[in-house]
């Protein structure tokens, strides 16, 4: 996995969402704290995404190359939660 990369997004988020508490505390103005926030939000789809092509490229693919039918049933189960759950 590009596991730096993916904690260099959330270590930028996670400096974000300090920034946001601290603007929203401030009383700063609204289109500010939005555009902060957007940016957390970037951030996390774009780790998000990261983790996601990882585990479908090594974990689900190696489920995926087995005989286990069980296995690979349950691989795509939760791949259809995590998506469900991304998708709310």
């Amino acid at each position: 996995m590009n596991k730096d990369k993916t904690l260099v997004n959330f270590k930028k988020a996670q400096s974000h969402i300090n920034k946001i508490i601290k603007m929203v505390e401030d009383g700063d103005y609204c289109i500010n704290i939005m555009q902060q926030n957007l940016a957390v939000i970037g951030l996390l789809k774009s780790a998000h995404q990261m983790l996601m092509e990882e585990h479908l490229n090594t974990c689900f693919a190696k489920a995926m190359s087995t005989s286990n039918e069980k296995r690979k049933k349950e691989m795509t189960e939760e791949i259809l939660k995590l998506i469900k759950l991304y998708n709310k």
